[in-house]
């Protein structure tokens, strides 16, 4: 691959200065010459008012902001790396943003005119690439170098992109995207840094034995996004008709991709999973909320999922204290099981460090975890007990 370093004024660079403040993505710079924002790039991050605001600070200051990127893509030039310090810089000096100076807030147009002449003549340096698209992705993976590293799927998308990339980024990364309100109630994660978009991918491709990497690679040159569109609507679609409840906090970020491929068959009874929601929400003793909903679409077998809250310390002696009195004065062992049996242990008073608390009816039957409902056992009989 063959490097050209080349220094560009800021002025020069965004000449003709186009920001797509929809899609929160910079376009064009160089006077239409330079794409800012290629397919394989991921999209404008830097907009939180401190990332951005440093970009200018530093121009301000006369420091470097590092080595900037471009591939040469016949008559164009694409930005390989350095979209985010660009694209800063750009939407500042067309008023997209502004920045305080001396405790006042400033336009690029209401800063004095030195500095403004500062921007506009602040060097910025540039290494133009020349290469196969198996170099140039090679090393648009190597020189991961801005403030904000990539992400696994951002990175994907630079290695897959085409068509299919293109299609899946405008549906999933849009933060503007009509659905991405109900989306976000189930799916964890930034449209912007592509979340939303690597969870969408993971649930279709898990579903047909595949990576994200082998199904971006079978569908790379696809002009639609059917497959990945309506999998993941079935499975949002799924949920909220399986839970009609307003989305819970706990519901988001949950396995529902795996969940709808091994429960999307079974019939519930609507009523009565809200009743079964409500009431496990309220017991004090669930101390894992999130497992509620995967506790409930498999039957409700799996206690283990919601974490049942223990007997407490203060608690377990309580029960000792009083369970073992009353078997000194009837001359049984302290162990109601062990008191049952004939052998050498029929009498034996255990210590409170040799027993178990255990529910007398089990949590799952709708025991309750407080002292009317606990009994000592001894460990070899609670470890041998089953879910009675």
């Amino acid at each position: 691959m063959k490097t050209t370093l080349q220094h560009y004024s800021a002025e020069k660079i965004t000449e003709g200065f186009v920001y797509n403040e929809l899609e929160g993505k910079g376009l064009f710079g160089l006077s239409g010459k330079l794409v800012i924002q290629p397919e394989f790039q991921r999209h404008y991050i830097y907009n939180d008012g401190k990332k951005d605001v440093a970009v200018i600070d530093s121009l301000l200051k006369g420091y470097p902001i590092g080595l900037i990127y471009f591939n040469v893509a016949g008559d164009k030039l694409e930005v390989l790396d350095g979209q985010q310090r660009i694209t800063s810089v750009g939407r500042f000096v067309t008023g997209k943003f502004a920045i305080k100076v001396a405790g006042k807030e400033h336009t690029f147009k209401s800063l004095p005119p030195e500095d403004q002449q500062r921007i506009r003549e602040s060097a910025l340096l540039v290494y133009e690439c020349e290469g196969t698209e198996t170099e140039i992705k090679e090393w648009f993976r190597t020189i991961n170098i801005a403030g904000v590293p990539l992400n696994k799927q951002e990175m994907l998308n630079a290695i897959y992109s085409g068509s299919f990339v293109t299609k899946a980024k405008a549906e999933f990364s849009n933060s503007n995207n009509a659905n991405m309100q109900k989306w976000s109630a189930y799916v964890k994660g930034d449209p912007k840094r592509q979340e939303i978009l690597e969870e969408a991918l993971h649930w279709v491709s898990s579903a047909r034995g595949k990576t994200i990497d082998a199904y971006l690679a079978h569908h790379r040159r696809d002009t639609e996004i059917t497959e990945l569109k309506n999998y993941f609507t079935s499975v949002i679609d799924w949920v909220s008709s399986v839970f009609v409840r307003p989305p819970d906090k706990e519901m988001r970020g949950l396995e529902w991709g795996r969940l709808y491929e091994e429960h999307h068959t079974t019939a519930y009874d609507i009523a009565q999973v809200e009743d079964d929601v409500n009431r496990l929400r309220a017991d004090h003793a669930v101390k894992n909320a999130k497992g509620i909903y995967e506790y409930l679409l498999d039957g409700k077998t799996r206690t283990q999922l919601l974490d049942i809250r223990i007997f407490d310390e203060s608690t377990k002696r309580a029960g000792y204290e009083k369970q073992t009195q009353k078997s000194k004065v009837d001359g049984t062992s302290n162990c109601p099981l062990c008191a049952l049996g004939n052998d050498n242990n029929k009498s034996r008073i255990y210590q409170l460090k040799e027993m178990d608390a255990d529910h007398v009816t089990a949590w799952s039957k709708g025991g309750s975890t407080d002292l009317s409902n606990l009994t000592m056992l001894c460990q070899t009989h609670n470890r041998a007990k089953g879910n009675r």
